[in-house]
């Protein structure tokens, strides 16, 4: 009788703590909204479809026509939404899920604790046998690493002067490391490669390691993002003892954005762990770990500010698209085992804004073209007949007409002239690229935006002053503008009154308009001038403007 009722309370207790168990999961996920892409929330928002927003801990609830959706939080320029729609506070119901998950646990440990006494007591009759895989027939998740020999040198790699005068020190350093330990000096443990898709972020750090004759280790950060969990990590581990073993080494972490987001918002308790334990590597080199880790990324914007901070990724360097004499190098290269007939200076000049990935297609292309065709060299016809297939797909800006250069060049050095005259910081400013530094202060002053949205807008006023005509090229600075000047008003009251409204942002942005064209009009030869740089060299650096402000013209 007793075994009975024993067995009885058993199950009872086990269908309860599943019951329970349903139940919460059933309201978490009836509870959760859809998630919203930030496309067609800006598209609600501008349209004025968003009747309500509610602020939670992670995300941001809106009501549209009795719908709800969540975004999450980071995602939100707040300034922005409050400006158009009523924002509430959400209440903090977690306690709730707090109180569910400890009563579920309870019951399954009471459950847990009732059926192992229960099995010292009375043997239960098996009707299914299990057959458990003995230890040693488990999946295998051990990672096979081994060091690459890079044959790549800085010879083999054109275009990246300025990236390989960053990167001497760090050469010398694993070549003859005790002269530097021995010295006090400490070289960075990390190196990040930040730049577009295509530029030879792999093939620089190849010829780093070729240079210094040290073993390569090449990962992908995708590789570090595994299904079984623990085993990200474990591939971060292995990964640095091997590299520790073989120093001084060379590790390469291409992609690096993929494990190395910043945390917090949408959780990957996965990811977390394996960016959490890449952090613990780095931080765990001693001086003389003779390993220089070195990370490419496209997207160093979303990459978390702790593998940013000193000591880990220590030095930055940002590889940009080739200009027209580094593609003149790097088609000399690709060339080279090729018959052709070709005038490099004139094909130099006629792949604006190509990548080096994407002159290493070129040249292929071309060269097929030349085959099928049955020549004998590879001439420039080939290449004419070939760019379009390899452009296609690319930004418009990579196959500009010469009146788009020109629209392009008055556009880029307004914004250059203007950010050195009112002292915001840049390196160069390019033909197709470069943008202006996003400098981190704790502190704003008006000034501080106000200068900000004059650079946004430098580029609209000298094509009105120059070419008398507006064009689409300025839509994300304009507004990129107009968002500062809400911020100033709404969010730090420096439009004139404390508690500011629309009124305000316009005139900040008139106000800076008008100071723009007195400015650029009284500099309108140092523009002009800048222009023609531009044209002819594809950028312009802060040394070039301040020789062109100190020149008489």
């Amino acid at each position: 009788m007793w075994p009975s009722f024993r067995k009885r309370l058993a199950i009872l207790l086990g269908s309860v703590a599943i019951l329970v168990l349903l139940i919460a999961i059933y309201l978490v996920k009836e509870g959760a909204p859809p998630t919203l892409d930030y496309k067609t929330y800006q598209s609600l928002l501008e349209n004025n479809l968003i009747d309500e927003a509610i602020i939670t801990q992670d995300s941001i609830i809106l009501r549209s026509a009795n719908q709800h959706f969540q975004i999450p939080k980071e995602l939100i320029d707040l300034p922005e939404l409050y400006a158009k729609v009523p924002v509430h506070m959400a209440r903090d119901y977690s306690f709730l899920y707090d109180i569910v998950t400890i009563l579920i646990l309870a019951f399954f440990v009471g459950y847990v604790i009732f059926y192992l006494r229960r099995q010292k007591q009375e043997p239960i009759p098996i009707h299914h046998q299990i057959q458990i895989a003995p230890a040693n027939e488990m999946e295998d998740h051990s990672f096979d690493i081994h060091p690459q020999v890079s044959s790549v040198l800085f010879d083999d790699v054109a275009g990246i002067d300025e990236v390989k005068e960053e990167l001497e020190e760090i050469i010398d350093f694993l070549k003859d490391p005790k002269r530097y330990t021995s010295f006090g000096v400490r070289m960075p443990k990390g190196v990040l490669l930040v730049g577009p898709p295509g530029v030879g972020k792999t093939l620089i750090a190849k010829a780093v390691a070729g240079e210094a004759g040290v073993p390569f280790f090449y990962q992908s950060g995708s590789a570090f993002v595994q299904i079984y969990v623990g085993m990200g990590a474990k591939r971060v581990r292995e990964l640095f003892k091997k590299a520790k073993e073989m120093a001084p080494s060379i590790i390469f972490i291409d992609e690096i954005d993929a494990v190395g987001k910043a945390r917090g918002g949408m959780r990957n308790d996965e990811r977390e762990a394996t960016l959490n334990q890449l952090l613990t590597e780095m931080d765990g080199f001693e001086e003389s770990s003779e390993v220089i880790v070195i990370g490419a990324t496209n997207k160093i914007e979303i990459l978390d500010e702790a593998l940013l901070r000193p000591g880990r990724f220590d030095r930055r360097i940002f590889v940009g698209l080739p200009n027209r004499a580094d593609r003149a190098k790097i088609l000399q290269i690709y060339l080279r085992p090729i018959p052709h007939r070709v005038d490099i200076q004139r094909l130099a000049q006629m792949t604006v804004g190509f990548s080096g990935a994407a002159l290493s297609s070129l040249v292929n292309e071309a060269a097929l073209h030349a085959l099928r065709r049955g020549a004998k060299y590879v001439e420039m016809v080939d290449f004419e007949a070939v760019r379009e297939k390899v452009i296609y797909g690319k930004r418009k800006v990579l196959s500009l007409s010469q009146k788009e250069k020109e629209v392009q060049a008055i556009y880029q050095a307004a914004k250059a002239l203007s950010a050195y005259w009112y002292d915001q910081e840049f390196e160069k400013l390019g033909l197709i690229g470069g943008q202006i530094k996003e400098v981190d202060k704790e502190i704003l002053s008006k000034h501080d935006f106000l200068a900000k949205i004059k650079v946004l807008l430098a580029g609209y006023v000298a094509l009105r002053l120059l070419v008398g005509e507006e064009f689409s090229i300025g839509a994300e600075d304009i507004r990129k503008a107009k968002l500062l000047a809400e911020e100033m008003v709404v969010r730090y009251g420096m439009g004139g009154r404390l508690f500011g409204d629309g009124e305000d942002v316009a005139r900040i942005i008139e106000e800076s308009l008008e100071e723009l064209r007195e400015f650029l009009g009284r500099k309108r030869k140092v523009l002009n001038h800048l222009v023609r740089k531009l044209l002819e060299e594809e950028f312009i650096t802060r040394e070039d403007v301040k020789r062109a402000l100190d020149a008489v013209f």
